[in-house]
């Protein structure tokens, strides 16, 4: 057992190296405009790179989980070497001689990366944390969400240097986490070490009918969340076309929106404790549902409310992740954990593609036209489309209605 000083010290360090090395992914999303300009892009080019890194995280998360990599090594020098890789492929968005080709594949490899990163520090943290991993991995993914913002938040202060340095700064925080994991965070007292391939774990974990239960409803919290994030930007932008006495920063209320996301998490950690946690998740899925309903009503609403009405949606779109990774996490055997949240996470992330690619096919049909000044108002329903994925979800937690199945007070 560790003393509780010294897990607070470690949970800050995986927390903040989280942090530093999840800023890599949506750093192109932060410098869209810079790079359409120096590489003369298509302006439909958000989906996709998005899309790519997620499709680099499916490849590395597969190949993660089929070969029990976080199972059979230290998972802290996993996370230290894909820290290491994803920030050199990160600096290749500033290389002169980019096409989309070129970026496209870059940023997959950053994603692929990315998968030595977000899955094997909930390993990290699960293999410290028995009592209260609802809490931490509730900080862990809260990480991730301020990682993710924190691109757009570069760029709402960079706007008079270079946009390179909206690269150079996730590189380096990244390269920083990752030495501050493998330096300060060992493997932890939990920790049960798979001591040989298994080709069997990724066929044996599905069979776990409590973790299909969990990650069924973390499929339908993930076909919302990414594009929800990616679009952000475009619903801020698509409100002040519609309303043009509006003043916004796009930059700085994306990553409000986003980084908001950060305080759900938290709280639905400790909400978890009182409530249970399988109900914490059903709740935050159910009101993040709800806003994918209502939001087309919402851009003829006043800014503030507006505005509030999106912080709200950036906090309980996310706060079910680390819950039902939580989830996860309890009802699966130890030696293979790392396996069950990476293969997870790869579904999940498959999803994202899905639904990002959808809502860029309708997006670039309505949404472009909306914002030329065209009477469509088709655009402001798109969004409706991410409540697929939580009326999913929530159907599939409510499955022979035993609530207590998997909760842990």
């Amino acid at each position: 057992m560790i003393e509780k000083s010294n897990s607070q010290l470690i949970l800050s360090i995986i927390v903040f190296a989280q942090f530093c090395c999840t800023s890599l992914w949506f750093a192109s999303n932060a410098a869209l405009e810079d790079l359409l300009q120096a590489y003369k892009l298509p302006e439909n080019i958000l989906g996709d790179l998005t899309s790519a890194v997620q499709f680099g995280f499916i490849v590395g998360t597969l190949l993660f989980a089929f070969l029990t990599i976080s199972d059979r090594f230290s998972p802290s020098r996993v996370f230290f070497i894909s820290a290491v890789l994803g920030a050199i492929f990160n600096l290749t968005l500033v290389w002169d001689g980019n096409t989309i080709s070129s970026l496209l594949i870059f940023r997959a490899l950053v994603g692929f990366f990315l998968a030595g990163i977000y899955p094997v520090g909930m390993k990290i943290a699960a293999d410290y944390f028995e009592a209260g991993l609802g809490r931490s991995l509730s900080f862990l993914v809260g990480a991730l969400v301020l990682g993710t913002a924190f691109p757009h938040f570069l760029k709402t202060f960079m706007e008079e240097i270079s946009w390179k340095y909206i690269v150079y700064t996730p590189s380096i925080l990244a390269l920083f986490g990752g030495i501050l994991m493998v330096m300060f965070v060992p493997d932890g007292p939990y920790r049960k070490r798979s001591t040989q391939w298994d080709s069997r774990a990724f066929i044996r974990i599905f069979r776990n009918k409590k973790l299909r239960v969990a990650a069924f409803g973390y499929f339908g919290h993930m076909w919302e969340l990414y594009t929800f994030w990616a679009f952000v930007p475009v619903i801020l932008k698509t409100y002040v076309i519609l309303n043009p006495e509006a003043h916004l920063t796009i930059s700085l209320w994306s990553f409000n929106i986003i980084a908001v996301g950060t305080i759900g998490c938290i709280a639905g950690g400790f909400i978890s404790e009182k409530f249970g946690v399988k109900r914490t998740a059903y709740a935050s899925l159910l009101f993040s549902g709800m806003c994918c309903l209502l939001v087309p009503f919402l851009f003829s609403a006043s800014v503030p409310f507006f505005l509030a009405f999106l912080l709200f949606w950036g906090m309980v779109v996310i706060s079910d992740s680390p819950l039902f990774s939580t989830l996860i996490a309890m009802n699966v055997a130890s030696e293979v954990k790392g396996a069950a949240l990476t293969i997870v996470n790869c579904i999940g992330f498959a999803i994202t593609i899905l639904s990002l690619q959808l809502l860029n096919y309708v997006a670039n049909n309505f949404i472009l036209e909306t914002l030329k000044g065209a009477s469509s108002m088709l655009s402001i329903y798109l969004y409706m489309l991410l409540a697929l994925g939580p009326i999913l979800g929530l159907l599939a937690l409510r499955k022979k209605n035993k609530p207590t199945k998997f909760e842990v007070r």
